[in-house]
């Protein structure tokens, strides 16, 4: 538990900034590419200052990477024994995709005033690529943890290792679409979140305004985008779970009893005594037909595993905060785009209320995100290699962990501070009017 708890805090603080680099990276590439068909030089502020922001971040996520790294090795030796011998493939060429990233990301900051229209889309579509091929790479190891492939172990010996076969594992094209996805949405979302904080302070000049306005919706752009494919994305998960990890899908759902016309349970809470969830609103044969395709399909329920297989079932929570925030945000989205289509010839100004909403979509973003990997993972549990290696086999026996936890929580709340300190020092200090050419008010 000690080891679980170490890892992901560290996970739980490293996925915020490596999300956000995924996500605000492939932002830069669309405000550069708006730039050109435009012909509009805000959008290439907004690329300019969004750089900015993502290099600050990118200071934060790779030492926490490289820690996240070592507690791999640390922690998990038992599971590392494995991996090395199997899975290690993603791992190596994903450092590949971050010297890419590295190396593009700094011909971008610090050569793009010399570069051509087309090579400065040229170096930060190599930015985005090394940013997301590292997510996938990732993600990878991750979605093998839940189906595993490529290997056999006899007599406690990892034999027939196939490496190709455990990296196109079951489960990574619908897992990285969602990684991916789910990171780019996150990304626009914290972008249109700080365009409609400052467009909700007020005290701003025209000039600043349209500016704002700009990055506000074409960040809701690829946020309604994202959101819907995310939503979409999540279905064909369910699908997965239902083939290959039954007692996951079970457990996000609380369904005790392998039936058909299976209900999807929204909130309350599961009660093995009561075989139901308690308190929760039942939608009849709703999870039968987003598992299945039909309302008959038959849905196993966790009293078909042993109750030491079960993962914890307030993983059913989770699974509905993370799916509530994205409807959430679907909405948001959704109804921003409709008032602006609404309304574009008169220019009027959104309403308070609406960037009131769209100012903690960010959060909420960052919230799901959470929500979610705590839910993939946790929901693997008592499983580090679903089906082979438990976690308590995986996990080191030394002890002192307690200590390590206390000192690397200090260090991450430290660091989150700096980052915040840091990032709201830079941006105040150079305000958007300086980059737009304009007198500050």
């Amino acid at each position: 538990m000690l080891a679980r708890t170490l890892f992901g805090s560290s996970m739980a603080f490293h996925i915020i900034f490596a999300t956000l680099g995924v996500g605000i990276t492939f932002m830069i590439l669309l405000a550069e590419i708006m730039r050109i068909v435009r012909k509009d030089s805000d959008y290439g502020t907004l690329a300019k200052r969004w750089t900015k922001g993502v290099a600050i971040l990118l200071g934060v996520a790779i030492p926490s990477g490289t820690i996240v790294a070592v507690m791999l090795s640390l922690l998990w030796p038992g599971f590392m024994e494995i991996v090395g011998q199997v899975i290690a493939l993603p791992f190596q060429i994903e450092i590949f995709a971050f010297f890419l990233e590295a190396l593009f990301l700094s011909i971008y900051v610090y050569a793009a005033d010399r570069l051509s229209s087309t090579m400065r889309i040229v170096s930060v579509f190599f930015v985005a690529l090394g940013a997301t091929a590292s997510a996938v790479l990732i993600t990878d190891a991750h979605a093998w943890m839940n189906t595993p492939r490529g290997f056999s172990i006899v007599n406690g010996e990892v034999t027939n290792v196939d490496p190709l076969a455990a990296v196109f594992s079951p489960s990574i094209v619908v897992t990285a679409f969602h990684v991916v996805g789910s990171a780019y949405l996150t990304g626009a979302f914290v972008l249109a979140a700080v365009a409609a904080y400052k467009l909700l302070r007020g005290n701003l000049s025209k000039r600043e305004t349209a500016y704002h306005r700009k990055g506000m919706m074409l960040s809701l752009a690829v946020a309604l985008v994202m959101s819907i494919f995310t939503a979409l994305n999540g279905h064909e998960t369910a699908v997965m779970l239902h083939e290959y990890i039954p007692v996951k899908l079970a457990a996000a759902e609380g369904l005790f009893e392998t039936q058909s016309n299976a209900p999807l349970s929204i909130f309350g809470t599961p009660n093995p005594e009561a075989g139901r969830v308690i308190g929760g609103i039942e939608i009849p044969g709703m999870l039968s037909w987003i598992a299945t395709g039909s309302t008959d399909g038959v849905i196993q329920g966790l009293n078909d595993f042993p109750r030491n297989d079960w993962p914890p079932l307030f993983v059913h929570t989770l699974f509905n905060v993370m799916v509530g925030i994205g409807m959430i945000l679907l909405g948001i989205a959704g109804i921003a785009w409709l008032f602006w289509f609404i309304q574009r010839k008169k220019q009027q100004s959104f309403p308070k209320w609406l960037l009131a909403g769209i100012a903690i979509s960010g959060p909420l973003a960052i919230i799901g995100i959470e929500t979610g990997w705590i839910f993939s993972c946790t929901g693997r549990q008592p499983w580090t290699i679903h089906g082979i290696q438990r976690t308590s086999e995986a996990a080191t026996n030394s002890g002192h962990l307690g200590m390590l936890f206390i000192l690397f929580i200090g260090l991450y709340i430290i660091l989150l501070v700096i980052t915040a300190l840091v990032m709201y020092f830079y941006f105040n200090r150079n305000p958007v009017s300086n980059d737009l050419g304009i007198a500050a008010d």
